[in-house]
């Protein structure tokens, strides 16, 4: 049964998750009904997710699915998205994970159909990820395998985003708004870096440089 906080949370969260799947589209990483964002409410065991195969301008913040860490629904008319089980596996590995998304993007899904990690040759990678975006194994969907791939990789990594062989993109944040963020700087970076390739070869940046710039990106950089 939840408190008065919880529900509190969860009306916000209903609203907030809805209103960020309208990002995904302004952004150009999703078509038609693929791809997805969940958050956990604070403080509880449940998930907000958007519904399974419902199109993204007649999403609302009701038909947001309530489900608990296990990704069994527990409140919401619609069924939940293919992927919940796998979201509700990286929440209960990854305390302080608290949004993903799922995205279909042009060209990091084209890295992921390589089965190749993006190398860090960009200040904006280093900055935002760290390092390379790594690449995880295929997965089916439908349970916790994709889950299982994102926490087999991404866990020791700095990277909030890994590519999915063979499928697409998983972001992880600190909040929903932090993942669709990474989902959205993912496509930016391999979008330019796959039109460096093009170009000829590509130089990596040294490792140092990468930890110094990762270092004052998530320290120093904007507004404190």
């Amino acid at each position: 049964m939840s408190t008065p906080a919880t529900a509190g949370a969860v009306e916000r969260l209903r609203h907030t998750v809805c209103e960020l799947h309208r990002d995904l589209i302004r952004w150009g990483l999703v078509t038609w009904t693929s791809g997805n964002i969940s958050a956990r409410v604070p403080d509880s065991d449940r998930i907000v997710i958007k519904p399974s195969g419902i199109a993204y301008d007649d999403l609302t913040p009701e038909s947001m699915v309530i489900t608990d860490l296990d990704g069994e629904p527990v409140d919401g008319a619609l069924v939940p998205s293919s992927d919940t089980l796998s979201h509700a596996y990286v929440y209960r590995e990854m305390p302080a994970v608290n949004g993903i998304v799922h995205t279909h993007s042009t060209f990091a899904t084209a890295w992921a159909a390589r089965h190749e990690a993006i190398p860090c040759v960009l200040t904006a990678m280093a900055d935002e990820f760290g390092g390379e975006i790594p690449i995880a194994p295929f997965a089916r969907i439908g349970d916790e395998a994709i889950g299982h791939a994102v926490v087999s990789t991404l866990r020791g990594h700095r990277s909030p985003a890994v590519l999915l062989g063979g499928h697409g993109v998983f972001a992880i944040g600190s909040s929903a708004k932090a993942a669709v963020k990474a989902a959205v700087m993912c496509e930016d970076v391999a979008r330019t870096v796959h039109h460096a390739r093009q170009l000829g070869d590509i130089v990596a940046i040294d490792p140092a440089d990468i930890d110094s710039l990762y270092e004052r990106y998530q320290t120093a950089y904007g507004q404190h």
